[in-house]
């Protein structure tokens, strides 16, 4: 009965069009009178300890190094880049989206931003060459996808402060596997263009490429700086994302000079709105996570599963489907915040690595950014590229299909994630 009242008013306040974060208010006065404890003071606190985290500080920073990496040039100098190297290829367009994305992940850590940013760079140029626009436009999306699984990640940030599981590991985990869906793309892309006549350009020479590479230096240099500021305990992740901030502040301002004082107002003002967001759907999710707890559901799901503890594999498939499920209906960060209480205590008792979880679980998520009908992503790159989302859709299916192989591979074979993780701890 507890769970049918907690999904029963949750999904009928969506299903009125009542915003995501207000219906897990909802949800969560639901249960509190269901459970003869409703108090609004109660409710209101909740809210405030569900923001009240200092990890949590994160997300607004590297929401806004995500936003001066776009406007401040360092995004443009890294396709440049991407496009000296790989441009001449058959097909190279594609390869520059997804190098090009790859590097941007490890210096944003928003899908969304990522999306926008190379949708506004490469669809028109992929057109004009005569790639198929909804082929090209289903690439972009699925390539944007890749930043909240390559480190910085704000959806490692908002899993690790959920599940009580080390940010810092789960960044330093999230690398390879986040590279592995690059990979899946490359061969996606080689196979669907293989027979497409188009002229490429012409090969740049090596002094051109190492133009393109000293011009994308400094954009380059941030990744490295946070990896190995994490690996070797320098900062925190927290700490990694006012690094973040004020890097690609510094580089955008004084030496690229791209950015100027007058601009910089609408970018803070751009980051604090997608970051009051997000934080207002954490604090609404906290109040149904600690009712959650409350109401015992963790012991119930734990019940309802016991027959798959003995079989993590098996539980992993289980959990990986519904969360597929969950992700065409939810966006990201209340899909997380919703299902990692409940799931956390069956990962626990199944014997399962929390951090070999959270990556798993997060680039579920992640491609469930690209999932129709509520898809993110899919309709950041509709927008900003002015394609229509039957053609993005149509355009994502067979790249969304191999990530999801990936995805199903690394449950099968724990040591895709698992080893190369304990290389960077």
């Amino acid at each position: 009965m507890t769970i049918t009242i907690f999904l029963g008013s949750m999904l009928a306040a969506m299903a009125l069009g009542v915003p995501i974060a207000f219906s897990l208010l909802l949800c969560g006065a639901a249960l509190m009178w269901h459970l003869n404890m409703f108090d609004a003071q109660i409710l209101a606190q909740n809210v405030i300890n569900g923001a009240d985290s200092f990890p949590l500080l994160a997300v607004p920073f590297f929401m806004l190094a995500g936003e001066l990496m776009n406007a401040g040039g360092l995004s443009r100098r890294i396709v440049n880049f991407a496009m000296a190297l790989v441009g001449h290829i058959k097909g190279g367009l594609g390869y520059v989206t997804i190098i090009a994305a790859v590097i941007m992940a490890s210096l944003s850590g928003s899908a969304v931003a990522d999306a926008a940013a190379l949708t506004a760079l490469l669809l028109p140029m992929m057109v004009a060459a005569g790639h198929d626009k909804a082929r090209s436009a289903g690439l972009i999306a699925s390539a944007g996808i890749i930043a909240p699984v390559i480190p910085p990640s704000i959806g490692f940030v908002i899993f690790g402060v959920a599940a009580n599981v080390s940010i810092s590991k789960l960044f330093l985990a999230g690398i390879f596997p986040g590279v592995l869906l690059g990979v899946s793309l490359w061969f996606t892309w080689w196979w669907l263009v293989r027979k497409e006549v188009i002229a490429a350009p012409p090969r740049k020479s090596k002094a051109e490429v190492l133009a393109a590479l000293k011009d994308a230096t400094w954009a380059l240099v941030l990744p490295l700086i946070i990896i190995f500021g994490l690996k070797f305990g320098v900062f925190t992740p927290t700490e990694a994302a006012v690094v973040a901030a004020m890097y690609a502040l510094i580089v955008s301002v004084f030496v690229y000079r791209e950015l100027d004082f007058k601009k910089l107002v609408p970018l803070f003002v751009a980051a604090a709105k997608t970051s009051a967001v997000v934080m207002f759907l954490v604090a609404a999710a906290m109040v149904s996570a600690w009712l959650i707890t409350v109401a015992n559901l963790p012991a119930q799901v734990v019940a309802l599963l016991e027959p798959l503890l003995g079989s993590p594999k098996l539980l992993l498939i289980a959990i990986m489907v519904l969360t597929m499920v969950v992700g065409t209906a939810l966006d990201m960060t209340p899909t997380i915040l919703l299902l990692t209480p409940v799931l956390m205590p069956v990962v626990k008792a199944a014997g399962i690595d929390p951090v070999y979880f959270g990556v798993l679980f997060i680039i579920n998520n992640a491609i469930g950014l690209i999932t129709p009908p509520v898809g993110t992503v899919l309709n950041a790159v509709a927008g900003v590229g002015k394609v229509s989302m039957d053609e993005v859709t149509k355009g994502v299916i067979p790249f969304m299909i191999a990530q999801f192989v990936i995805m199903f591979l690394m449950v099968a074979f724990p040591q895709l994630v698992m080893v190369p993780a304990h290389w960077f701890y």
